[in-house]
């Protein structure tokens, strides 16, 4: 199928085989899906082959609508580089969408064949990224993640409407483990991501523990504690069911296993982490602590908004959308800030 070219740029290409350069983060992963629908709904026949890490693939590994994956395993150092380089080597694209502005994806998207490398515009491609590219997209001011992923497709002229995602349980076993998992339970669940990738983004385990009680006594929900099992979710685990012992641990399920979880939830709580984009993507309600990252650029997208806690900004502050860290401000969030979005969450969310 050809494609016109897009203005003001771009010279004159198909969709038949498109690459994908996201290697990185959960939440980033989530954020794909949408570009991947938009593209298949309008060149059906599209091949779309996805690079990206050993974490987020186990997400989306038979996705219907995700054809081949090319691992790079960063754990490898160097050697990640020269196996990605091999595995790309006999591919062929027509289009590459380099829509991760790190130096190593810089490396990466110049493994790639293709006539068009389409890559962010040189103020917002970082680390030199710009160089690995042969087009880009046009400046543009801040805006959400999801919306600068949809620049891509705007510049590549592929509509792409209301996002949507395909995640959660695919296939029977998924869903009859899912089953099983909430059948242990007398009340409806309520995970609490207990941490992230960067300790400036988590909350305090003592005060998740408050959460716990909060939820089982005043909300009758069950608190599941999900997550992985590094050192820092495994000591905030032992802190919480110190002090909240009605809470269940599902550390360590497996990221299609915590999709399974979500999935089936009445109510999600998280700090920024890919969990928090994979509730959205869920349509499962989540409330959302962010302190350290700018919610206007990675808090909800699309869906419950409303019940974001926002401790970026000071009180009455327009801050701008930009991608400015903020320290030590997740510590502002208090237990009745929870308390208070988990009311709204009943009175707005909520199933009788």
């Amino acid at each position: 199928m050809i494609v016109p070219a897009a203005p003001p740029s771009l010279p004159p290409f198909t969709l038949d085989r498109v690459g994908i350069v996201m290697m990185s983060a959960v939440g980033d992963a989530v954020h794909v899906m949408p570009i991947i629908h938009a593209i298949k709904a309008h060149s059906p026949t599209s091949r779309i082959t996805w690079v990206l890490q050993p974490g987020p693939a186990t997400l989306v590994r038979g996705h219907p609508l995700v054809d081949d994956i090319v691992l790079f395993d960063r754990s490898k150092g160097w050697t990640a580089f020269l196996h990605t380089r091999r595995e790309l080597a006999s591919r062929r694209f027509d289009v590459v969408l380099a829509l991760q502005v790190y130096f190593k994806a810089g490396l990466i998207t110049s493994f790639t064949h293709a006539p068009l490398k389409l890559g962010f515009d040189r103020a917002r491609a970082r680390d030199a990224n710009w160089m690995f590219t042969t087009h880009r997209i046009a400046p543009h001011a801040g805006q959400h993640v999801q919306d600068q992923y949809f620049e891509f497709l705007e510049a590549l002229g592929v509509p792409h409407g209301v996002p949507q995602w395909t995640l959660g349980p695919w296939n029977d076993d998924e869903r009859r483990w899912q089953r099983d998992f909430h059948a242990q339970f007398d009340r409806p669940i309520a995970p609490i991501v207990v941490a992230t990738s960067k300790v400036a983004k988590d909350w305090m385990p003592e005060r998740w523990a408050a959460v716990c009680h909060l939820l089982w006594n005043d909300f009758g929900l069950q608190p599941v504690l999900v997550g992985g099992r590094s050192p820092r979710e495994v000591a905030a685990e032992a802190v919480i069911l110190r002090h909240a012992p009605m809470a269940h641990s599902a550390l360590g399920s497996g990221l299609r296993r915590l999709a399974a979880i979500l999935d089936g939830a009445a109510v999600a709580l998280s700090p920024d982490t890919g969990p928090l984009h994979l509730a959205v993507a869920l349509r499962t309600p989540v409330i959302s602590l962010l302190g350290y990252t700018n919610p206007k650029r990675v808090g909800p997208y699309d869906f419950s908004r409303d019940l974001m806690i926002d401790a970026y900004g000071d009180p009455d502050e327009d801050y701008p959308l930009d991608t400015t860290y903020r320290e030590d401000r997740m510590e502002r969030i208090s237990v009745d800030d929870v308390r208070a979005m988990l009311t709204r969450w009943q009175e707005r969310y909520r199933r009788p």
